[in-house]
């Protein structure tokens, strides 16, 4: 919906534009609520960064973490602009973070530990200098989803594996957060014409973006969760001011 009222950041460049008409309540965000709501993934992040850092997880968790905060502000600022630049400054850390996701997933139980993280940096590497030359679309869509679904298996598998009732818990809300905000990505989609004509835009890409937070965080505690438990760290789930679920870990002396 390219409404260019008033635009600050120049012409729409990018190739995909949203159920949200452009520059609506201010000047200088083209997608207001697309924007803001990538603000929750930013402040659950921060709480699961603090909670690797303080209990001293695997820099790999932290850095899970960051990946999350770069991403939301990765999305706000393609939100907010709607330039080509920038939707490839959004869309290049979800393929990262992705990658990040499968290391975390499968390095586990990988017996040549310096090649994956290898294979993984250079494929990461080859996608940002294709990305950047090439305009992907429909391409870039089957192309994340494959990541996330080569990322089941092993995911089911901790699943599986897992006793502990809230930790199973936490797994199911990261399964209803994913699949309610797949269906509000899918309408807001497909269904833009339509709804553009009712009294009021659900705004469902918006909803999605606050529901990508809460199933990052959720993926994020259940993961540290399941490595706490293959190292033997005594895991526990605690909830942080009686919502936020967290992992409460403790260490042998000797680590």
């Amino acid at each position: 919906m390219a409404d260019d009222i008033s635009s600050f950041w120049g012409p729409v460049t990018s190739t995909k534009e949203w159920c949200e008409p452009n520059y609506v309540r201010s000047s200088y965000i083209a997608e207001f609520f697309n924007t803001i709501s990538n603000v929750p993934c930013i402040i659950l992040a921060l709480i699961g960064l603090v909670n690797a850092l303080r209990q001293r997880f695997e820099k790999r968790f932290s850095v899970l973490h960051m990946s999350n905060i770069i991403l939301a502000i990765g999305s706000m600022i393609y939100h907010a602009t709607l330039r080509q630049m920038q939707q490839q400054g959004d869309e290049t850390p979800m393929v990262w973070e992705m990658l990040l996701y499968f290391y975390i997933l499968y390095s586990p139980d990988w017996h040549y530990k310096s090649t994956m993280p290898t294979f993984l940096f250079l494929y990461g590497a080859l996608f940002a200098i294709a990305h950047s030359q090439i305009r992907f679309d429909i391409g870039f869509m089957l192309h994340y989803a494959l990541l996330c679904l080569l990322c089941i298996p092993r995911t089911y598998k901790y699943y599986i594996h897992t006793e502990d009732r809230s930790a199973k818990q936490i797994a199911k809300l990261y399964v209803a957060t994913l699949l309610v905000g797949a269906v509000c990505w899918l309408c807001d989609r497909l269904f833009c014409k339509d709804i553009s004509r009712w009294y009021f835009n659900p705004q469902g890409h918006a909803l999605w973006h606050g529901l990508m937070g809460f199933n990052a965080y959720f993926a994020n505690t259940f993961l540290m969760y399941c490595r706490a438990q293959q190292r033997e760290w005594n895991p526990k789930i605690k909830h942080f001011l009686g919502f936020f679920p967290y992992v409460k870990i403790q260490k042998p002396k000797a680590q």
